[in-house]
């Protein structure tokens, strides 16, 4: 029997292993991303989307040198030749980055993983892909400037964490008042950071380990707490703060916020 999972997905840390469980079906084609992990059972299809390699000529006048690391997110990752061939054509030499742990495709990034970005040699990095969320988690990972380039609009920009930066502070002096936190433990399976959850909540006596599929605003209304730490996916707490109601901490600001760790020692969430 043949059956389509119909649950929101979000990445191959968001495998649809009860689908598999309810049909008894025998494999899991999981279409659109690489593996964060081997799994029996599971084939992963990743979709290609093609630009041409040329249009990184825009870029080229953002560059500060002759040596950038190149970057991007799974759907282009077959593009970075390419585009290495583009820049050669301006004189400048780009390094991609042999793929390896949760990112396997060489140059891949995602948002919970830049280990990529950081085996790169070169001075600056150049981040190929729509949106600036990676190119952002990329300069806060390896502290190196940063160019985004959208291939589809043609824009380049620097990118800086700093104004991130502001926010998350903000965040954790907002959660000082919180009578009670939420350590969220996502039951996904490339997300389930048990033991993480459970040295987060041994920091304080406000914590309360919380498990969850899917972290929600309505969710977080219904538990009470006044801030919550997330053990589930990076991107939750600095993409998508907005739509939650009370401070939605990283597992490090956490530690910010009960003294185990100086606001100095910050660094990015990563699985």
């Amino acid at each position: 029997m043949a059956a389509v999972a119909g649950d929101p997905c979000y990445g191959a840390c968001d495998l649809a292993l009860d689908a598999v469980s309810l049909t008894g079906a025998d494999l899991l084609v999981h279409i659109g991303h690489a593996p964060v992990e081997e799994r029996p059972g599971v084939v992963y299809e990743y979709l290609p989307f093609d630009f041409d390699p040329a249009v990184v000529s825009a870029a080229v006048p953002l560059l500060s040198g002759k040596e950038v690391g190149l970057v991007t997110t799974v759907q282009h990752v077959h593009l970075l030749p390419g585009v290495a061939a583009a820049l050669a054509a301006h004189g400048i030499t780009a390094e991609i980055a042999p793929g390896g742990g949760r990112t396997p495709l060489p140059g891949q990034v995602l948002g919970c993983s830049y280990g990529n970005a950081r085996a790169l040699a070169a001075p600056e990095i150049l981040f190929v892909g729509t949106g600036v969320f990676h190119a952002i988690g990329v300069q806060m990972a390896t502290g190196k400037r940063v160019v985004a380039f959208d291939p589809y609009t043609g824009e380049a920009q620097e990118v800086s964490a700093d104004r991130l930066l502001r926010r998350r502070f903000a965040l954790i002096e907002k959660a000082r008042s919180a009578e009670s936190i939420g350590i969220l433990l996502s039951t996904k399976s490339g997300q389930a950071r048990s033991a993480l959850a459970a040295r987060l909540a041994a920091l304080s006596e406000k914590a309360v380990v919380i498990t969850m599929r899917e972290v929600s605003a309505a969710e977080m209304i219904n538990f009470g707490c006044g801030a919550y730490v997330n053990t589930a996916c990076p991107r939750l707490a600095y993409d998508d703060q907005v739509r939650f109601p009370v401070p939605l901490l990283t597992p490090q600001e956490f530690e910010i916020l009960v003294g185990v760790r100086e606001w100095e020692d910050y660094v990015i969430d990563e699985i």
